[in-house]
């Protein structure tokens, strides 16, 4: 995306604040939710809580920093911290009411379909801005 808005002339911050629809979220935010899911729900299994992050990045470089902070943080869990947390009790908020799930209903029915709609939704933005993504840019390699 950034090779593709620099080819084209095109300001990050525009490209950064591009949205579907004027009702729905830019691209930076589909980016900061998706990955906040990723950490959130690592840490959650886990049994902690993920360390905040700020929500303030403008340019295609921030975000690629966010998500690779992101990644590193996902890394540092071992197979150990997560497995058994099928059971565990998690309450987070689900429009605006907490919410218990066990660790599996939480993994199956909140974090997995929200990371992939913010996911989905920013490949869409890319996508209507021209960028060229495709199927195997979405879902990686299958090794």
């Amino acid at each position: 995306a950034a090779a593709h808005a620099q080819a084209k002339k095109i300001d990050d911050a525009v490209f950064v604040n591009d949205r579907l629809f004027p009702d729905m979220l830019p691209l930076s935010r589909q980016v900061q939710i998706a990955s906040d899911f990723a950490r959130g729900t690592s840490a959650r299994l886990a049994g902690v809580e993920p360390p905040p992050m700020e929500d303030n990045e403008k340019t295609f470089i921030e975000l690629i920093a966010r998500v690779d902070k992101s990644l590193d943080y996902v890394k540092s869990f071992t197979a150990a911290q997560i497995d058994g947390s099928e059971g565990r009790q998690i309450t987070r908020p689900v429009r605006g009411q907490p919410k218990t799930f066990t660790g599996i209903n939480y993994l199956q029915q909140s974090s997995l379909p929200n990371f992939y709609f913010h996911m989905t939704t920013a490949y869409g933005i890319l996508r209507h801005n021209g960028v060229e993504v495709g199927k195997v840019d979405f879902i990686g390699s299958l090794d």
